[in-house]
């Protein structure tokens, strides 16, 4: 970014105060924060946040955006000497067996992520949280650096900071406009908020070369106003209330507020802490209450009347439940009352992932967006903007926090409402890794979608697609003879068997034995034309692009060779190319830095595609392939345009499961008929349908990598172990990539027992490192899983993970902690699968072109 551009902050909840505050930090000098409401109880959801942190999640990154929020606000204070953050720590109970598990998982979650952590009995849960009835609790999970931050004091005393390093911070000033020109910002025009009538009012034009909204609940409706961009993000209600004064809280004041850890109670999707003299509650045990933006009152009408704009009327009939188990829980609450005239329904944000919406708006250079972030990650994420802003990097891995990560032919209002319902119902569910939405589903289909409806299909949601996990019709193949001469079909536990089939073992043998039919139209591509194409796509890449014809596997990089993604390139023509992308943010990145005359389509979706891999594709497409044989061979990473049964297809030799075959892709209405010819023509040679379970244990044997879940931008190609497709000397980011320091490497590891199975995240230990025990403390890990599945044809149980370069030599004996236990695994040479590559590349062949 050029020296000291006009910056414009809308919003001063905690994300806009800490975004001024870190600007001013990286020497921005022409900071101007606006809010319609006053300083600063600014009437959004920071004002009456409680202040809950849990760091630990199942995103790495979303616990240390935690994390990094409280390293900043921890013993901070404002000028009257009231504190901002107070690490009170966290203490979680479980009162079922089931949450038992789930507290052991978060366990092995906070050890990954480096979170200070430890698993306690009843008794010492009771003596964490004295008045605590240890009688219905089985155990706890205590987090003692976890931390209760005041939301308005944190917006305070940042904005305080930021003013104090030459910020300009306004309120009571109200964003109605947003100046552009050639596509750039330029400006806001704004207007004074004030109780009297609106029509004597005067707009102001602030000038700006970067505007941020961090909005809070009044995103969606400034957004759609102002930018003209429908943000995916669903207000909804919270009962909160309070006791009455105990007598056993006497001695707590208002200045000191909380002593004993926060408490959560998920197995009654309800939080409590202390609150001076009182107990205060959280309840997300009630139904979800959707906010529209209607709904929300107007600066004018808060200026008016006070009424706070993120509070709604309590609603007691939602909240009973909650209260009643809370009495049954703290004895201290049986005899108490709830105190009415201090409950309420806060509003917060929700988005159909659960993540936030951070990142450059498309369409208008200088434009961001900094919305749905909870007080949690509310400083972490100011850090990674401004990052962002200032020096064009966000310095961590955003790909799940990234606005353009919804495919815009999906959202709509009625699935952001449907999901963000859904996200809400699940806060303090247990929720399995594997599982899929049960909202709005049904949305994309491949046209022979009913062709695998009739094979017994079990579809999981993926993008809005429903992705086929395996078929029943296939239940035959576990008494093939053939087939089990691989070993017996493994058994599960039931957490690690959820969303699973044997079935999806069957399909992998039969795929590897034979042939398997694989769904892959929900694999997004990306058709990039024009005039000098190829040209200003190759050097967005890693390595040049192949001649006409040609495939190639290249990575997207950015400035200091991180990978931001892993594409294959297919060159159509001179000009004309199509990129297998990993989803919206590839698209989105691709538009703003390809030329603008360029054409960038995506045209995944008037299409549709099937995998066609196994020792017995080569004859299953010979069959239908025979009125358009050419003499010459169709090469490994080569691409045709040509006739299948008479219909249009687009067939690329590569493969993802590392057997023999080709991707081929159709026009939407030949593809049922291309489903249909190809079913035909194998049956003799014993093809399957086979669902998405079998393809990832087969691309774990083959050690593909896949973007998102193994590696991200925090990596590069050394380290990722993709080195292979970076060429020297191609541009910066690559020669950046290729002399990058090797931190850490992903490593292939093996479980001792084949029948185990880890699910991803799990922390992994050197070996001999002690297991932690109750109201022990545990040891450090090493690394954490990425990627785990058991291999069915090897006869074996892989988990790939992250490891420091020490003990990343195969041989490498290493534990991994699964819900509690360790379990003893080493380091792997990769692939554990066809290493010499053979199977891709059989000798015989005369492939159809």
């Amino acid at each position: 970014m050029g020296a000291q551009p006009r910056i414009v902050v809308i919003g001063l909840g905690v994300v806009g105060a800490a975004l001024a505050d870190e600007l001013v930090l990286r020497g921005m000098a022409r900071v101007t924060v606006i809010d319609q409401g006053p300083l600063y109880v600014t009437g959004g959801s920071s004002s009456h946040a409680p202040g809950f942190v849990f760091q630990t999640t199942p995103s790495r990154t979303m616990s240390l955006l935690a994390q990094r929020t409280l390293a900043k606000l921890d013993g901070r204070t404002l000028p009257d000497g009231s504190w901002v953050a107070r690490r009170t720590g966290g203490l979680e109970i479980a009162t079922t067996p089931e949450r038992l598990r789930e507290l052991r998982r978060r366990h092995g979650l906070a050890s990954s992520w480096g979170i200070p952590s430890r698993l306690v009995d009843a008794e010492e849960a009771a003596r964490l949280w004295p008045g605590l009835d240890p009688g219905p609790v089985l155990g706890g999970f205590f987090t003692p650096t976890d931390a209760v931050v005041k939301g308005v004091r944190a917006v305070e005393w940042q904005a305080r900071r930021a003013a104090d390093g030459g910020a300009r911070i306004v309120g009571s000033t109200r964003a109605v406009g947003l100046r552009t020109a050639h596509g750039r910002v330029t400006g806001v025009e704004v207007v004074p908020v004030r109780s009297g009538p609106p029509d004597d009012r005067r707009s102001e034009i602030i000038d700006a070369d970067v505007v941020i909204a961090c909005a809070g609940l009044w995103g969606p409706g400034l957004t759609r106003e102002l930018l003209g961009v429908e943000l995916p993000m669903q207000p909804m209600e919270h009962g909160f209330g309070f006791s009455e004064p105990l007598p056993a809280l006497s001695g707590i004041g208002e200045a000191e507020e909380v002593r004993r850890p926060m408490l959560r109670h998920q197995d009654h999707a309800m939080y409590l802490r202390e609150w001076g003299d009182r107990i205060a509650i959280g309840a997300y045990e009630h139904r979800p209450i959707p906010v529209q933006p209607e709904g929300i009152a107007g600066p004018d009408e808060f200026a008016a009347t006070g009424i706070h704009p993120a509070v709604h009327p309590f609603t007691p009939e939602d909240f009973a439940p909650t209260w009643r188990e809370a009495q049954r829980l703290l004895p201290e609450l049986r005899e108490a009352r709830l105190d009415a005239s201090r409950a309420f329904n806060g509003i917060f944000s929700f988005t159909p992932d659960g993540g936030p919406l951070l990142g450059p708006v498309p369409g208008t250079a200088g434009l961001w967006s900094a919305q749905a972030v909870w007080v949690t990650q509310s400083a972490g994420v100011a850090q990674v903007m401004a990052d962002w802003i200032v020096r064009d990097e966000p310095g961590i891995d955003t790909h799940g926090l990234d606005l353009n990560r919804f495919d815009p032919a999906v959202v709509s209002a009625g699935l952001t409402r449907q999901r963000g319902e859904e996200a809400y119902d699940e806060v303090y569910d247990i929720v399995h890794p594997r599982a899929s939405t049960a909202r709005m589903r049904g949305m994309r289909t491949p046209p022979f979608h009913d062709r695998q409806a009739a094979l017994g299909a079990v579809f999981a949601e993926a993008g809005g697609w429903e992705r086929p996990l395996w078929y029943e019709a296939n239940a035959g193949l576990l008494q093939d003879a053939e087939l089990l001469r691989a070993g017996p079909y493994p058994v599960r536990d039931a957490w690690a068997g959820r969303h699973w089939s044997p079935i999806a073992a069957a399909e992998a043998r039969a795929a590897r034995a034979r042939a398997g039919l694989f769904d892959i139209s929900s694999l997004m591509r990306v058709q990039v034309a024009g005039d000098g194409a190829t040209e200003a796509l190759s050097r967005l890449l890693s390595r040049p692009v192949g001649r006409p014809g040609r495939i190639v596997y290249a990575l997207l990089l950015d400035r200091n060779g991180g990978v931001l993604s892993d594409v294959t390139v297919t060159r159509l023509g001179e000009e004309e190319l199509q990129l297998g992308v990993n989803g919206p943010l590839d698209t989105a990145w691709l538009r703003e830095r390809l030329p603008g005359h360029l054409s960038v389509r995506v045209v995944s979706s008037g299409a549709c595609g099937l995998g066609l891999w196994g020792p017995k594709a080569a004859a299953i497409l010979d069959v239908l392939a025979a009125e358009d044989r050419q003499d010459t061979g169709f090469g490994f990473y080569q691409a045709r345009q040509m006739r299948l049964a008479g219909l249009p297809v687009l067939a690329q030799r590569l493969s993802y499961v590392g057997e023999h075959g080709w991707e081929l892709y159709t026009p939407a209405e030949f593809g049922r008929a291309l489903w249909d010819a190809l079913w035909q023509a194998g049956r003799e040679h014993g093809l399957v349908a086979a669902g998405r379970r079998a393809f990832e244990s087969m691309r774990l044997e083959k050690g593909y990598r896949m973007w998102g879940a193994d590696l991200t931008r925090e990596d590069t190609p050394a380290e990722a172990g993709l080195g292979f497709a970076v060429r020297e000397g191609h541009s910066p980011a690559a020669d950046a990539a290729l002399t990058a320091p090797v931190r850490r490497r992903l490593v292939c590891l093996l479980l001792d027992d084949p029948a185990a199975v880890v699910l991803g995240h799990e922390p992994v230990y050197a070996d001999g490192g002690e297991l932690a025990s109750a109201g022990s403390e545990p040891a450090e890990p090493s690394g954490y899983v990425t990627s785990a599945d058991q291999g069915y044809t090897t006869g074996t149980s892989i988990a790939y993970a992250w490891l420091p370069p020490q003990l990343s030599a195969p041989g490498t004996a290493v534990q991994i902690e699964y819900l509690g236990s360790r379990l003893p695994a080493h380091v792997a040479g990769e692939p554990v699968f066809d290493p010499e590559g053979a199977r891709m590349r059989p000798q015989a062949a005369r492939i159809p072109a």
